[in-house]
């Protein structure tokens, strides 16, 4: 059973929700951080990337930055940037990206149902990321980005919850709309009535399951720091989204490696052929799953898995799984792509285009595209209690920080 609760979410003012909501700190660099500050002062990110409005000489992790997050949130909520709300609510946040729409529900699930897997996760997180994760929650009181959870459609309670949620989404005004400079359109809407309010906790109550899809790092912090607060002033709860799995759009994560470990391109090919079948001319894009393209020395290849080559297992049957266990780590040596700096990952949404550059650039000696990780695929993996290969799946469009925090105490 789901459970997720309304709370006093902390928001933008309406009129300044499009100078507020700002890109998740994750994707961008304290220079991309400080250009979007100069030209949005009001801009989230003087929360989340705090960094960014401190000089350079400052580590990004240092104590002065923790501070000046809060020092940053509490000054918003002073001039009233940001409110919180009287009552708790649940919030629809919806975001309309080429002609596509996906509709959440905000609220905070129980840290307990986190550490007991009944949300379930399919990644590692770095102990790093997650400490900082850690710092900013203490620091500033105040759970600052959504942990991205996916619900099945299909089966238990999947489409109650679908068709409540749409039917909300529908029917009830909006607190501000406003398009991003990447063209997203972005809503915000919310549910105080008492009615609806139950009618949705009523509609989640039925979901066997949730799943996270991105924000590994932010619910294992928000574990730690109920660990070390025994669950008092709110800790034991942490902000998360749910969305239906037919509004999600997941895009390809792709694949550069810096050298073919010391092979030519044609020896590379013959060891590919021991894996694949190769076809040339076939690209840029893969047409089914199971299938990749690999663009090297100018051309494109198309590859299917030979018969016996994929194994039955969740992990092991997954296209980056092949590819990692077949060719990245038994051929070019590149035996942990978490740590290894000879591979790097684009995301799908710069395309074929960004992986023909860095190739034609010499930035890499070959890319690999792959066909988008499925949503039923993350699911098998999470079900039985594995872990996806790391950058597997890319989700666009993605969710903007300081949409509705929750704050602790």
């Amino acid at each position: 059973m789901a459970t997720v609760l309304p709370f006093r979410g902390v928001r933008a003012d309406d009129a300044l929700a499009g100078e507020i909501i700002a890109p998740p700190y994750d994707v961008l660099d304290r220079a991309e951080a400080r250009q979007i500050l100069a030209r949005l002062p009001r801009s989230f990110l003087q929360v989340t990337r705090a960094d960014a409005t401190l000089p350079d000489a400052v580590d990004e992790h240092a104590p002065e930055v923790y501070a000046a997050a809060r020092a940053q949130l509490e000054a918003m909520l002073a001039e009233g940037a940001l409110q919180q709300d009287p009552t708790p609510c649940y919030y629809l946040y919806s975001q309309r990206w080429r002609g596509r729409l996906q509709v959440g529900l905000m609220g905070v699930a129980p840290v307990a149902d986190y550490d007991a897997g009944r949300i379930k996760r399919h990644e590692l997180t770095r102990p790093d990321k997650e400490q900082d994760r850690v710092d900013h929650i203490e620091a500033t009181d105040c759970q600052t980005g959504l942990v991205f959870l996916a619900s099945r459609t299909s089966g238990a309670g999947g489409e109650g919850f679908a068709a409540a949620l749409e039917g909300l989404h529908a029917a009830l005004p909006l607190a501000w709309r406003t398009t991003t400079d990447d063209g997203v359109e972005h809503g915000l809407q919310v549910v105080s009535d008492p009615a609806q309010v139950a009618a949705l906790g009523q509609a989640l109550s039925a979901l066997p399951a949730l799943y996270v899809a991105d924000g590994h790092h932010r619910s294992a912090a928000a574990s730690r720091v109920c660990a070390a607060r025994g669950g008092r002033g709110g800790s034991d709860h942490f902000l998360v989204g749910v969305f239906p799995d037919h509004h999600l759009q997941v895009l390809p994560y792709n694949r550069l490696v810096a050298d073919l470990a010391g092979l030519s391109a044609d020896a590379f090919l013959h060891a590919l052929r021991a894996v694949y079948t190769v076809e040339p001319g076939v690209g840029p894009e893969p047409r089914a799953r199971g299938e990749l393209c690999l663009y090297l020395g100018g051309a494109w290849y198309g590859l299917r898995p030979l018969p016996g080559v994929v194994p039955a297992d969740p992990v092991g049957r997954l296209d980056v799984a092949v590819l990692q266990d077949r060719v990245l780590s038994p051929v070019l040596g590149i035996h942990n792509p978490r740590t290894d700096s000879r591979i790097r990952f684009v995301g799908g949404i710069r395309g074929p285009a960004a992986l023909v550059a860095a190739v034609d650039g010499g930035r890499a000696a070959a890319a690999f595209c792959m066909f988008p990780t499925g949503l039923d695929q993350l699911f098998d993996v999470a079900d039985a209690g594995e872990l996806m290969p790391p950058k597997s799946t890319w989700f666009e469009p993605k969710l903007r920080g300081g949409v509705v925090a929750h704050r602790l105490g």
